[in-house]
């Protein structure tokens, strides 16, 4: 264990200890297979469900493993480090179950919480539209009053387990004069009549944790609204927040990967009778790479840190997001360099790594999205 995560009691140490043996045993070996083969991570979600850790952003109250949420940050940079198709699917079932935890009253989370802790139920996280990603004031999707219930209309994509969730958190808008103030967001469960996955897009990256159109043409009894109406849009934020310092969290995974690959590469590979790592230039991009990662890792850390003392931590979340993503793709690139043309081949995982870090600068917002929530935070100051 890192001192960086002097923080962590014992049981969470031991928590993670396991996930490592996990990630390194199970995960990794299949990484390859499932990036090549492109088949959904059914099969590494029900083993991890195994562990606890499709709860562990829930308290024990709704089955969860009520870990803080520094143990969460290397949880979820574990999981990332053995395979990021799976992290991508799991942290998609976290925005979910948070919607729920922070948005939901006590009858909701009882009837999907239980089950999303222990991965007998699966979630996701319907926010993004075709003309609604950056700015989801702009979301076309509505919910019109209709009997006891909503009619909810409209398409949704980019949706992480979409096609597969057992239940999905719709976010629609109630009141389209109010724009933000006027956006609400439900619970629907799998097989609803006129709820419609799509194709699942062919992405660049993250091969085996899809993404989904959704086409929406459904009603739901009034007890499925997340909150009071309007209360959706405060939601939302809330979750991404949470979303962003765990995507900080995928970054860090998936980097510390290709640095520990481009190191051990470095000190066996020979190179005009030496080792690589003997080359100046190798060992200055090996230095390099560590500072990034380490800057990344202690910003996500201090946004942790607020989330468990339950502050709002949105500059701090959008500052890890912003610079882990950006890092993962520098430590990447790096690593594919020092491996010269062995990392440009599949047979070593640094190229799969150099994709599956590519959507992290554009999903949960992007880069230039957390840049202008930055500087919204100094301005407003």
């Amino acid at each position: 264990m890192a001192d960086l995560y002097h923080m962590l009691d014992d049981t969470e140490v031991s928590f993670i200890t396991m996930l490592e043996r996990f990630a390194a045993e199970k995960l990794a070996p299949k990484a390859a297979e499932t990036d090549e083969q492109g088949a959904f991570v059914h099969e590494q979600l029900a083993a991890l469900a195994e562990t606890g850790m499709m709860g562990a952003n829930l308290p024990e109250a709704w089955g969860g493993a009520d870990i803080s949420a520094q143990a969460i940050l290397k949880a979820v940079s574990v999981i990332a480090g053995g395979c990021g198709s799976t992290v991508s699917a799991l942290t998609a079932h976290y925005l979910a179950t948070d919607s729920l935890l922070i948005g939901g009253d006590d009858a909701l989370r009882a009837r999907y919480l239980p089950d999303a802790a222990t991965g007998a139920k699966l979630g996701a996280f319907g926010l993004t539209e075709p003309t609604a990603g950056s700015d989801p004031a702009d979301m076309k999707t509505r919910a019109t009053r209709e009997g006891e219930g909503y009619r909810i209309k409209g398409r949704k994509c980019f949706i992480s387990n979409g096609g597969v969730a057992d239940f999905v958190v719709l976010y629609a808008v109630t009141d389209p004069a109010a724009r933000h103030k006027g956006i609400s967001a439900f619970v629907v469960d799998k097989g609803t009549a006129g709820f419609t996955p799509g194709r699942a897009e062919k992405t660049m990256g993250l091969r085996g944790g899809h993404v989904w159109e959704l086409d929406l043409d459904l009603w739901v009894p009034e007890n499925q609204r997340l909150g009071a109406e309007g209360s959706g849009f405060r939601t939302a934020m809330k979750v991404l927040d949470n979303g962003r310092l765990e995507v900080a969290a995928m970054c860090i995974g998936i980097a510390r990967a290709a640095l520990t690959a481009a190191t051990d590469w470095a000190k066996t590979r020979i190179i005009s009778g030496e080792p690589l790592a003997e080359k100046q230039g190798i060992r200055w991009m090996l230095a390099d790479m560590a500072l990034d990662l380490r800057a990344s890792e202690l910003l996500a850390l201090e946004a942790a840190r607020l989330r468990q003392q339950g502050t709002r931590f949105s500059q701090e979340a959008s500052m890890a997001k912003l610079h882990a993503s950006e890092m993962a793709h520098r430590v990447t690139d790096k690593a594919i360099q020092i491996h010269g043309g062995y990392g440009f081949t599949r047979d070593f995982p640094l190229e799969r790594y150099a994709r599956d870090v590519r959507i992290m600068r554009i999903y949960e917002g992007s880069s230039e999205i957390q840049r202008n929530i930055i500087a919204g935070h100094l301005l407003a100051a």
